[in-house]
């Protein structure tokens, strides 16, 4: 979710009534365990990206930090914390300039209802830290950064539009762990178009050296009304042998185990105790908060995007507004949950899955499918939990869209 299930293009939101979040929402208390900020920034739009980003010409920076201030004071105090993650990424965090940083982290840190001992996760692209930024991260509180590395090979970070130096990854490091922060996820893409076996094992080994508690390593998707995607259906470039990303990928499993790093979830490993808690809670179905444009909220089955374009955000007075907003029926959310959930390598606890199609499989299709995986060998069951098979994970994404 990536981190990132609640981003989506911009191009693909389609003309939908806007409704004032804080009037669609239950009167009284709203329980809330994390907070998502989204930060539309970006020196330059990555082919492959698919979330809304703009390059902005307009220097809306400083507007954009006072109207976030707003929205958050307009929602906060009617939610019950404690907030035990928050989550600021983009576009481009890293990108604000740093007085501006420093406000946004002050907001979270004196308006948000932290939990002690809250991850705060902040994301950077390596070309944009140096010392200052680190000690404006640092200093506001923050105790976890994601760093977008994509590759190590600067051919394929030509491929995915990507501007940075493969060293100013360890630079990046290297300023932020000067400045005290110790917590670090790397992300990684593999499946890049004309990549081979032996550059994603150097990428994996070159990650390593630099000592992160967290990795996420992630297929290259192809996503609608994206240029790289428009490249592929042009046959500007070959969609990569999936063979060839099926050992990748257990080359992955493989080497990251070898490492000590848990596989905790289909793209994600950590060094134990070191999981990202804020990606957990989108995958168990938490309730989270959304500010900024285009990011996605929930709460008990309720779902919304903010307003998915800067300069319609910016408008002053007119609420916290929203589109798409949904109360998403029983059968759907708990197909959903069954998909989110499978992709934990812990899987499903028998009692919560029977549980779970008993509340939505009257016709047994969703109880069938698994019967099904499970005599495939898709599926194991293994003290008293259901999860994927090392097999499974391969094949996991047409089985998951079956769950839906």
């Amino acid at each position: 979710m990536n981190h990132h299930l609640d981003q989506l293009n911009v191009d693909n939101v389609h003309a939908a009534p806007r409704v004032d979040l804080l009037q669609a929402l239950p009167d009284g208390p709203l329980r809330f365990r994390s907070a998502y900020i989204h930060v539309p920034f970006c020196f330059h739009k990555c082919h492959y990206c698919d979330f809304y980003s703009i390059v902005d010409s307009s220097d809306r920076q400083e507007a954009f930090i006072d109207r976030l201030e707003g929205e958050i004071e307009d929602l906060v105090d009617r939610v019950v914390g404690p907030i035990e993650t928050v989550f600021v990424g983009g576009g481009t965090p890293t990108l604000l300039r740093p007085a501006l940083l420093e406000r946004l982290l002050a907001l979270v840190r004196e308006r948000l209802p932290l939990a002690d001992g809250s991850e705060w996760t902040v994301e950077a692209n390596p070309e944009t830290v140096d010392d200052e930024i680190a000690e404006v991260i640092s200093a506001g509180g923050v105790t976890r950064v994601s760093i977008g590395c994509q590759s190590f090979q600067p051919h394929l970070l030509e491929r995915l539009e990507r501007h940075h130096d493969p060293a100013s990854v360890a630079r990046a490091l290297d300023h932020l762990r000067a400045a005290g922060v110790r917590s670090f996820n790397l992300d990684l893409i593999h499946g890049v178009p004309g990549s081979r076996l032996e550059d994603w094992m150097d990428d994996l080994e070159q990650a390593l050296s630099l000592d992160p508690e967290h990795l996420s390593c992630y297929g290259l998707q192809y996503e609608p009304n994206t240029p790289m995607t428009q490249k592929l259906e042009t046959g500007r470039i070959m969609r990569l042998d999936e063979d060839l990303e099926a050992r990748m990928y257990e080359h992955t499993c493989e080497r990251l185990g070898e490492a000590g790093f848990a596989h905790y979830e289909i793209s994600n490993w950590a060094r134990p105790g070191a999981e990202c808690r804020h990606n957990l809670a989108y995958w168990r179905g938490r309730n989270w908060l959304a500010f900024g444009p285009s990011a996605s909220g929930h709460h008990d089955g309720m779902r919304w995007k903010v307003v998915p374009r800067l300069s319609e955000w910016l408008r002053p007075g007119r609420g916290m507004q929203v589109v798409d907003l949904e109360l998403v029926d029983d059968s759907v959310q708990v197909g959903e949950q069954l998909m989110l959930e499978f992709r934990l390598r812990a899987g499903i606890e028998e009692s919560r899955l029977r549980a779970l199609l008993e509340r939505s499989d009257p016709e047994g299709r969703r109880g069938s499918a698994i019967a099904e995986a499970l005599q495939d060998g898709l599926l194991v069951c293994e003290e008293g939990s259901v999860r994927l098979s090392d097999h499974g994970l391969l094949l996991c994404d047409s089985l998951l869209s079956e769950l839906i």
